[in-house]
């Protein structure tokens, strides 16, 4: 017996799909001989660190896993908090660096959990799938006795027939199987999300490693759960759990080109946008122009706090100010495609 998935392609889904590759290939379009790229690697694997870490209540900010990642201890920072963190860096490493593994078996995954729930398992042994029962939520995964045998059906599926889906479909249905049969003890959401960049990475959708897609999951904790009890719900039909997922990768799309941008013109402080930056940038994508009293208050922050934001922005040339002095109002300037 193998795995088989159960979805529909809706005409939303498709329709996601569609501008899902249509984004893909304008970004790595640009991004072909950029000297940023090592950068721009190194700022979306952080965020992929923080997102996943954080879902998972680690209380590090974005800018104290950053340290970590710079050899710095972060000020307030708890030992286990710094480990799993760390972890999660060792992780995706591990996953880049076997992103040509043609199939992946079982020692594979113990590999990468052993690596991710290293010091930091609250109960079970890392690298070893559970021999107790575990419970999330409400859900009760199914019994240790069953574990193997449907992990060797998953693996089966992933290594045999998953590409003849779109991989934006195949690493969403990964992620998804992994967390309902909850193979480790603890650690099974880290290690989903881990699996779901591997599936990216390996058939070539994120050449450059650049899209920080648990960015998505994260800032929306709420609705990643209800998406996924939703599946539960409609029998184990994954149709409403891939437009969910396919949603977050154009949203994750849209941001990395904003960063690019931001690569392309060195703004003069720091490359990286801070998380407020790229929220203004979008209300401005989302709203073609805005006054300055529209943007503090969709920010919720100060006028002060908004200019300070606005400013490297218009010396960059990422955003300018159209009209005069007192009904002046900011928009996005857009590069050329």
């Amino acid at each position: 017996m193998s795995y088989e998935p159960l979805f529909s392609i809706t005409p939303s889904l498709l329709s996601q799909v569609e501008t899902v590759a249509a984004l893909r290939t304008r970004i790595l379009g640009a991004a072909v001989e950029l000297s940023w790229i090592p950068a721009l690697q190194k700022d979306s694997r952080t965020r992929n660190v923080h997102a996943s870490t954080a879902i998972e209540g680690n209380p590090l900010t974005l800018e104290q896993v950053r340290a970590l990642e710079e050899g710095r201890e972060p000020v307030a920072s708890d030992a286990r908090s710094s480990r799993e963190v760390l972890n999660y860096f060792a992780g995706l490493r591990h996953v880049e660096k076997h992103v040509s593994k043609k199939t992946i078996r079982h020692e594979d995954l113990f590999a990468l959990h052993r690596i991710l729930a290293g010091a930091v398992m609250d109960q079970g042994e890392a690298g070893r799938y559970r021999t107790i029962a575990v419970r999330v939520g409400r859900y009760r995964p199914p019994s240790p006795h069953e574990v193997s045998g449907l992990m060797f059906e998953l693996l089966d599926w992933w290594n045999k027939r998953s590409a003849s889906l779109s991989v934006v479909l195949s690493s969403a249905i990964l992620h998804y199987r992994f967390e309902a049969i909850h193979p480790f003890a603890d650690g099974n959401g880290r290690t989903g999300r881990a699996l779901a960049l591997w599936e990216l990475y390996r058939r070539g959708f994120d050449t450059h490693h650049i899209f920080s897609v648990d960015e998505y999951y994260w800032e929306d904790r709420p609705r990643y759960y209800a998406a996924l009890e939703a599946v539960r719900k409609e029998g184990e039909d994954l149709t409403s759990w891939l437009e969910y997922c396919t949603e977050g990768l154009h949203q994750t799309l849209e941001r990395v080109w904003l960063r690019i941008q931001a690569y392309n013109v060195k703004l003069p402080d720091k490359l990286v946008l801070r998380p407020k930056q790229e929220k203004l940038l979008q209300l401005l994508r989302d709203h073609g122009t805005m006054a300055p009293v529209e943007l503090w208050s969709a920010l919720k922050i100060s006028k002060q706090g908004t200019l300070d934001l606005l400013r490297p922005l218009l010396e960059a040339g990422l955003v300018e100010k159209v009209g005069n002095k007192k009904t002046g109002r900011y928009a996005l300037r857009s590069p050329a495609a």
